[in-house]
């Protein structure tokens, strides 16, 4: 037992260095080393490990093994097969794919340029853009962007504001322009500082609107309508320039002298509005006179045309009547002079007291009548007949 070689684990070349059953016994010749009792499968050394995990590096890196490695007939590495490269092939289209689909918001639309010149404007949902040919910028296009001109910074006024009227008088403006963006082509390639761009046409058009108007519109009733002025010059311009803005609205939050005039410029305003005060009480005064004395003139006007119709009617009627009598007269004269005679006694002594005194028969001049006067009896009659009721 002493002479085989190869050890009591089946090793060649083993060294016992524990000079007993206990000692550990290790090979030099190659191959593991088994646990105590020679059963179950043999455990590798750490090193071999090590070197068997470069060789598949080395195969993985393209390489091959060396002469008498294992792998196959003359120590060859694993080849690369179609199915590889076709797997490898569809994971590279995706990713291309997954680098070219971007998704655009509701509020949002995309700018695609092709070689970096503009190619289309993208809708939103999801849009493909092929990389590296076709790159994309987003750009919100329903956000509202607002310009402040006029209004100060801290303690101090910026001058933007002040602006000389027609009249030759300054007025301190503050006001807001809100735009969005409805091309975004033009506003990418049109504009380099669409802020500043904005700002200076808007002062612009203020200047223009403010230097043909006076001071007092300005302050009082036409603010709407210069608000509304301004914001379609201000749109205007920036159309001529194809910047693909839109503004959406003008604010005009104030409009006042400078500070170092403001007090004696609302002592003159307060004296015009007590001027226009007067005259409005002096014009109410004078409407109300000249209406009545026109009612007036107006109303003797009518009576002197009822006046003049009354006696024409009349003079009309006794001509009319005059006639008729004449032609009476003419047709039997004596007995239309009789008749004239009676009614004209009747008219003169209808309104007398008086006693008719009869000459009496045969002329002798006797007898009196007494007049009998049934009026006055048909008075005392009704008084009568009154009281009895009562």
């Amino acid at each position: 037992m002493a002479g085989n070689n190869g050890g009591p684990w089946g090793g060649g070349g083993g060294r016992n260095t524990g000079g007993g059953d206990g000692g550990d016994n290790r090979g030099t010749g190659g191959g593991g080393r088994r646990p105590p009792g020679g059963e179950g499968p043999q455990i590798p050394e750490i090193d071999e490990l090590v070197k068997r995990g470069q060789e598949q590096l080395k195969v993985l890196m393209g390489g091959r093994r060396g002469p008498g490695e294992g792998g196959g007939p003359g120590g060859d590495g694993p080849k690369i097969t179609r199915g590889m490269v076709i797997l490898g092939a569809i994971a590279m289209v995706g990713v291309w794919v997954f680098s070219s689909l971007y998704t655009v918001k509701p509020d949002e639309r995309s700018v695609e340029l092709f070689l970096g010149k503009y190619s289309q404007t993208g809708n939103p949902g999801l849009n493909f853009a092929p990389w590296p040919l076709v790159s994309y910028e987003v750009l919100p296009v329903t956000q509202e962007r607002s310009e402040d001109i006029g209004v100060g910074r801290g303690d101090s006024r910026s001058e933007n504001g002040l602006m000389l009227t027609t009249d030759e008088n300054i007025v301190d403006i503050d006001f807001q322009v809100v735009w969005i963006i409805n091309d975004p082509a033009k506003f990418l390639f049109n504009l380099r500082d669409a802020r500043q761009t904005v700002r200076a046409v808007s002062e612009s058009a203020m200047r223009e609107v403010i230097a043909a108007s006076t001071l007092a519109p300005i302050l009082n009733r036409d603010r709407g309508l210069i608000a509304d002025t301004v914001r379609e010059n201000i749109q205007s311009t920036l159309d001529s320039y194809e910047s693909g803005i839109s503004v959406v609205r003008l604010n005009l939050d104030k409009a006042d002298p400078p500070n170092e005039v403001i007090d004696a410029f609302r002592e003159v305003q307060a004296a015009e509005q007590e001027r226009d005060r007067l005259e409005r009480q002096a014009d109410a005064y004078a409407n109300r006179v000249l209406a009545g004395a026109r009612g007036e003139s107006a109303q003797l006007l009518e009576e002197a045309e009822g006046y003049r119709a009354q006696v024409v009617n009349e003079a009309e009627g006794d001509a009319s009547r005059f006639l008729a009598v004449l032609d009476e007269y003419r047709n039997a004269p004596e007995v239309t002079r009789k008749r004239l005679y009676i009614e004209t006694m009747e008219k003169v002594l209808g309104g007398m007291d008086k006693v008719i005194l009869d000459e009496g028969v045969n002329g002798n001049g006797q007898g009196v009548v007494p007049y009998l006067p049934l009026n006055q009896l048909r008075t005392g009659t009704d008084t009568s007949t009154e009281t009895r009721g009562n």
